[in-house]
């Protein structure tokens, strides 16, 4: 199955070059020149424009490319496997803009997409430095002028953000009423190309473990003029429009995990397969196998997931506050999990620098433990779920919720409508569709496990994920009044929702896909439910619940990733081709290494 988003991925891929040639801008040698440096990597993000990346961080309507989130998700997770520095540091544009496309007047989002077009960075001012993620804190203020025609004079200090000095352009939160509140706080599109340079400062980078390339600095304002023209959407309105332009960029985060997940998976596929321990390939070693074969099944669960995500944004504008909220935990706390599994298996070079692979996975290691944070944290999204706890099992119990949307995000053959904004909602307040449809999509498997016996064990583990789901939602029905001081299994709670969530996702788009997606490269995972028996079975043991796979499921997820990268493709649910070279089936020990050592 060709699918258009992953094709169009693959020619950003094929434009950038081979990234294992230090000759190529975006090396894998360069990001690791400028990570040492510390510097921003201004000469990548310059060969992004040359493709004209940034045209995909604008909505056709407004004169870009983006009609199709799903583009945008693989085209930065593209990026993401090469570098998060240069992912998040050139991805941080649409993160300043989306405040406009959800809010903004015509002539705004024009006139700021013709500037990301162009190049000119944008940046999204909310934290502060005493307030962190609590934005009705917030601090920085906006004085209206007295005349008819006037605008704001703002001051105070916005911090931890990224772009703060290389952007041309602020969304900025921005308390306008001296109450504050849910309606003290609004939006000001601030263009430092036209402000009085006496009027506000950059405060100086931050040193990060991880992403240290990145812009992560601040700005501070004082009594800086911004014209009343600057304002997007309504006055009093800009926590609901940062909460509502979140949910997208929530959803495009998981193009960083997914992107990392990639890098740190082949690295220590490549390790396993060329290592030597005790006479034998670490790659036949059962443990290592049980370990990659794991990692690679985590690594599929989260692809899907970002895969309906993305498209769920056209499909199921409404309920993204759900969607947005389990993808933006799942995904970086698993792919964080999945690092950790191959730190244990690389051992000692999971750490080096000059050992093995120029010390990338050390750096992809701690390169993503920032995606986690940024764009509301762990306990931010499960607060999130936990606070539509109440339409969720509503939802749930009569079988609502938007399932003919959720099975349009599923079929990777539907076309995707135009994206409204204006559908956009804080709560799902019918439920969820993804749930509604689950039963219809066990019943389906079952069905097709009568003509297909192979498919038994599918049909088994989808009949667990139905039941153990029906569990968690009584377990949230005792929570759905909480508002403050949540107790900590009401997060517990919540984590498992987000399991059942991805298990309903993952059933969907299997039986609404996998017929299409049989034929090519990665069929293999598709025929037989091989990809989807591991995913659940996964999914399951996180609940607690017995697993149904079979012994045979892991060997074979290994033997598909494997196969994938000697042959130089991407493993991934959908085929995209790279342009680094295949790997050998067999290899010697890393040029430099001894050929037998312990460590």
């Amino acid at each position: 199955m060709e699918h258009p988003p992953y094709k169009l991925a693959g020619e950003l891929d094929r434009f950038l070059g081979d990234p294992d040639d230090p000759r190529t801008v975006f090396s894998h040698a360069r990001c690791a020149e400028l990570d040492e440096k510390e510097e921003f990597p201004a000469d990548i993000c310059r060969r992004l424009e040359e493709w004209g990346l940034s045209g995909y961080y604008v909505p056709v309507q407004y004169g870009g490319r983006l009609s199709d989130y799903e583009q945008l998700l693989q085209l930065l997770r593209v990026v993401a496997r090469r570098d998060l520095t240069a992912a998040i540091g050139h991805g941080k544009t649409y993160l300043g803009g989306v405040c406009v496309w959800v809010a903004g007047t015509a002539g705004q989002a024009e006139r700021l997409g013709a500037d990301i077009r162009a190049g000119v960075p944008v940046s999204l001012g909310l934290t502060e430095r005493t307030h962190g993620s609590d934005l009705l804190a917030g601090e920085v203020r906006g004085e209206k002028e007295t005349a008819p025609d006037g605008g704001w004079l703002v001051s105070g200090e916005k911090w931890l953000i990224n772009n703060a000095t290389r952007g041309s352009v602020l969304s900025l939160l921005t308390r306008t009423d001296p109450a504050g509140g849910p309606r003290g706080f609004s939006i000001l599109l601030v263009d430092k190309r036209e402000a009085d340079e006496a009027a506000y400062r950059h405060l100086p980078k931050v040193r990060t473990h991880g992403i240290r390339g990145a812009d992560i600095s601040g700005i501070a304002f004082d009594g800086a003029r911004v014209p009343r023209e600057a304002l997007v959407g309504t006055e009093g309105g800009g926590i609901e429009t940062v909460l509502k332009a979140l949910q997208l960029t929530r959803t495009m985060c998981a193009s960083l995990s997914l992107g990392a997940g990639d890098h740190g998976l082949r690295l220590a596929l490549d390790f396993a397969e060329q290592r030597e321990l005790y006479g034998r390939r670490l790659i036949d070693l059962p443990q290592a196998r049980h370990v990659l074969a794991t990692a690679a099944t985590d690594v599929l669960l989260h692809e899907a997931l970002a895969l309906f995500a993305s498209r769920a944004v056209h499909t199921q504008t409404a309920e993204l506050g759900v969607t947005a909220a389990v993808t933006k935990y799942l995904l970086p706390t698993g792919t964080e999990t999945v690092l950790a599994d191959l730190t244990r298996l690389l051992g000692a070079r999971a750490f080096l620098t000059g050992v093995y692979a120029g010390g990338r996975f050390q750096k992809v290691e701690r390169d993503h433990r920032i995606v986690g944070l940024f764009d509301g944290n762990t306990l931010v999204n499960l607060n999130s779920l936990i606070n539509q706890f109440r339409s969720l099992v509503r939802g749930f119990a009569r079988g609502t919720g938007d399932a003919e949307g959720a099975a349009a995000a599923c079929d990777l053959t539907a076309p995707l409508p135009p994206l409204d904004p204006s559908k956009l909602s804080l709560v799902a307040r019918r439920g969820s569709g993804v749930l509604a449809g689950l039963a219809a999509s066990v019943d389906e498997v079952r069905r097709r496990a009568l003509d297909t016996p192979a498919l038994g064990p599918l049909a088994g583990a989808a009949e667990r994920m139905l039941a153990v789901t029906t569990a968690v939602h009584a377990e949230m029905e005792a929570h759905q009044n909480v508002l403050t001081d949540v107790p900590p299994e009401a997060f517990e709670t919540a984590r498992r929702y987000t399991l059942c969530y991805a298990g309903a996702v993952c059933l969907g788009l299997w039986v609404h896909s996998a017929d299409a997606a049989a034929d090519g490269p990665a069929g293999r995972l598709w025929r037989d439910g091989l990809w989807l028996r591991a995913v659940l079975d996964r999914l399951l043991a996180r609940l607690g619940e017995p697993g149904v796979a079979g012994s045979e499921t892991p060997g074979a997820m290994l033997a598909e990733l494997r196969a994938a990268r000697h042959s130089g493709r991407l493993f991934s649910l959908l085929p995209q081709g790279e342009p680094e070279a295949p790997r050998p089936e067999t290899a010697g020990a890393t040029a430099g290494e001894s050929e037998r050592t312990t460590c």
